[in-house]
């Protein structure tokens, strides 16, 4: 059963009081956080901690992602596996260099990543908006995965399509906010800082899911393996971007939960406030707990647990050959 996520935005101190976690912040205040009731925990703030709390935190499998400044993802202390199996690893780096194998896994993420992209300018093209064209685009794109030969040609089929969805979000999002074009490193406007701090939130959920099993977040099969990033949380996250993140980007802006006062432009890039990033984490917690009938396993799961189901279903793929099922919303 998933934990909660706690995120932590004040500076100061995390460590280990007896077998809790005590946060010290600098204006002086102390909380305990009882950490077997935390999935994962977010350090957006300034924060100190020393190997006792890693060592807590190591002890009940807890994962911590850090944010830097103004919330730019940094990394991520991962505690030891609970779940280790050299088997697991060897079958997914084989699936990785067998081309056929590897191709029938990343043309079903991507296969995935648009049928998803796809339902939310289904839902929006009843509800007052003319996407016939854009809907088509992504249709077409659809049927090209099948035929295509290499990962290449694969990536560029998702970027079609991508920037097809993409080019929805001016008429999605309520006024003063635009897409315009997705631009980031530095976000350049509103609507793409709100765009790379949620599709950031998304990888971080698919890094803590993959780490729940044997499996190795770098060798992923879309992205290619590289020394700084989690590829397989690159590949999950694609999958999940339309379902998680832009799902809440379009409801905080146009239910105005969000306003343009709620980012700061600096450094001729725009990031999201201290308040703005509360507002949207709040809608994204509610978001992954977020519950569905699931029609394979007959009973209702949260949207965090489709993201685990996910890495399970791809798990069992590579050690048993059963197929891979990656979520492909339906409701």
């Amino acid at each position: 059963m998933p934990q909660d996520n706690h995120h932590i935005f004040a500076d100061g101190e995390l460590s280990r009081s007896e077998d809790t976690l005590r946060i010290d912040t600098l204006e002086g205040e102390t909380k305990y956080l009882p950490v077997e009731s935390v999935g994962t925990i977010y350090l957006h703030g300034q924060i100190d901690f020393n190997t006792r709390a890693l060592g807590l935190l190591n002890e009940h499998g807890t994962a911590v992602h850090v944010f830097g400044w103004k919330d730019y993802y940094k990394g991520s202390y991962l505690p030891k596996r609970q779940h280790q199996s050299g088997n697991t690893i060897v079958e997914q780096v084989r699936a990785y260099d067998d081309h056929e194998r590897r191709m029938r896994i990343a043309r079903s993420m991507i296969e995935a990543s648009i049928h998803n992209m796809r339902a939310n300018l289904k839902y929006y093209h009843t509800r007052d908006h003319d996407f016939g064209s854009e809907i088509q685009t992504l249709n077409q794109q659809r049927k090209r995965v099948g035929s295509v030969s290499d990962i290449e040609e694969l990536l560029g089929v998702e970027a079609t399509a991508r920037k097809a969805y993409y080019a929805c979000f001016d008429d999605i999002l309520r006024d003063p906010f635009e897409l315009t074009r997705r631009e980031y490193n530095p976000p350049s406007n509103e609507a793409n800082a709100l765009v790379s701090f949620l599709n950031a939130m998304v990888y971080t959920t698919c890094v803590s899911a993959i780490r729940n099993t044997a499996l190795d977040p770098t060798v992923g099969y879309v992205h290619q393996p590289g020394d700084r990033r989690f590829t397989l949380s690159l590949d999950l996250a694609d999958i999940f971007k339309p379902i998680l993140a832009d799902r809440v980007m379009f409801r905080v802006v146009n239910r105005q939960q969000l306003g343009i006062d709620d980012f700061e432009s600096e450094l001729e890039g725009c990031l999201l406030s201290e308040d703005g990033r509360l507002t949207v984490l709040e809608v994204y917690e509610e978001m992954l707990d977020q519950t569905v009938e699931h029609p394979r396993l007959k009973r209702k799961v949260s949207y965090k647990t489709l993201v685990q189901t996910d890495v399970y279903s791809l798990k069992k793929h590579v050690l048993t050959g059963e197929p891979y099922r990656p979520t492909e919303r339906w409701w």
